[in-house]
């Protein structure tokens, strides 16, 4: 019997890593395209500021509703990340340079 509860008990112990655990992409990056869009109207570049929002949630993740320092580094995320991706489109739009799409890039390593 005490023997039957040791197996048990080793069989119950986690070995090793699990075999499907994967890493998170270092940058990940999100491009957010714009040809669609007239740049030169106030709608136009509405629609692309909530594309780059969406865009910078997705890069930089959604902290869960218990990790009060996780939600402080991705609302720091957002916001660097989001700084970045407006000034890249505030190129796009005063240039007008249309033909490259704006790449969204999380600043977190």
């Amino acid at each position: 019997m005490k023997k039957l509860l040791i197996l048990a008990a080793l069989a119950a112990t986690p070995v090793g890593q699990p075999a499907l655990a994967q890493t998170a992409p270092a940058n990940p990056s999100v491009t957010v395209r714009h040809q669609d869009l007239d740049l030169r109207t106030a709608a136009g570049t509405r629609t692309l500021d909530r594309r780059i929002w969406r865009a910078v949630v997705a890069v930089c993740g959604t902290p869960s509703d218990f990790d009060l320092e996780g939600k402080n580094a991705i609302r720091e995320c957002r916001r660097e990340t989001r700084q970045i991706a407006t000034a890249k489109a505030d190129a796009v739009v005063a240039g007008a340079a249309r033909a490259a799409p704006i790449r969204v890039t999380s600043i977190r390593k």
